[in-house]
């Protein structure tokens, strides 16, 4: 009878390493399948624009002329998920310069249809939506869209995966994206990084083919959240650059004090708070 059960135990123990190397294999086997250019740019949109639930951070944008001169805008940025990898909201408040103190922009964010943009300008008291057409003009005097702000929609593109690169010691997926409707490109070139996944570099090419822009991650943080076994690292771009190469105008961008995971809900997004922000969102 001992005999038996040890026999019945040990073909169950059997049984369990078979299931597990066998699901082990499989999960191996499906890390090892190259990705789709599709699935890397919906990566990379994810490590760039969907860190954690929710996010807050100060921004500084210096908007640099070909003859040196500088403005500065300050401002602070606050982001929530909805959905992972879906819809958000984002809500910025300016600081600085005078002309633009106390102006926010709010976007409601859905992958898959236009999203919502508004603006609120304080000297006349008037929230102003965005028409669609305008998510490629200049945020606030810069060299980035307000559709760079937000991010892009991954479908609004056909994307192929050109080659894999190394460059300073990283291992880049090189993927060219086209417009499937007129846009302000004709074609767009993204280095993303194969560790982080998140877009270290994009070149922008006009109808003539000629390479307008060019976008660089400069400065990559890790920024841990929580503690212990709850501990999260969220590798974030906190220091980035548009280059307008026709115009010879730059604009570079720094995010301090970057935080994740505060609890914001969906329902802060308000024109309500567009007028009055809460304190704790805009110090």
């Amino acid at each position: 009878m001992i005999l038996v059960m040890k026999k019945a135990i040990l073909g169950v123990i059997a049984l369990v390493i078979l299931i597990v190397g066998q699901a082990f294999s499989e999960e191996t086997a499906e890390q090892k399948m190259p990705l789709s250019a599709v699935r890397i740019i919906e990566k990379s949109q994810q490590a760039f624009y969907y860190q954690g639930d929710d996010m807050k951070t100060n921004v500084t944008m210096e908007l640099i002329a070909k003859s040196g001169g500088q403005r500065t805008r300050v401002m602070s940025m606050l982001r929530r998920n909805a959905t992972e990898g879906g819809n958000q909201k984002y809500f910025i408040y300016f600081h600085k310069p005078g002309d633009v103190r106390r102006m926010t922009f709010m976007v409601w964010k859905y992958p898959g249809k236009e999203d919502d943009r508004w603006i609120f300008v304080p000297a006349v008291d008037l929230i102003k939506r965005i028409a669609a057409d305008d998510k490629r003009s200049s945020f606030v005097g810069s060299d980035f869209t307000y559709e760079d702000i937000s991010g892009r929609d991954v479908a609004a593109d056909t994307h192929s995966l050109l080659r894999s690169e190394k460059l300073a010691g990283r291992d880049f997926y090189v993927i060219e994206s086209i417009p499937q409707e007129p846009s302000e490109y004709t074609k767009r070139l993204s280095w993303i990084d194969k560790k982080t996944l998140l877009p270290l570099k994009e070149e922008y090419y006009d109808v003539q083919n000629e390479l307008f822009r060019v976008f660089t991650a400069d400065k990559i943080e890790n920024i841990k959240v929580g503690e212990g076994l709850d501990e999260n690292v969220f590798p974030t771009v906190t220091r980035r650059t548009m280059k307008n190469l026709k115009t010879g105008h730059r604009t570079e961008v720094v995010y301090s004090s970057v935080s994740y995971n505060l609890g914001l809900k969906d329902k802060d997004f308000s024109e309500r708070h567009m007028r009055r922000p809460p304190r704790s969102w805009i110090r």
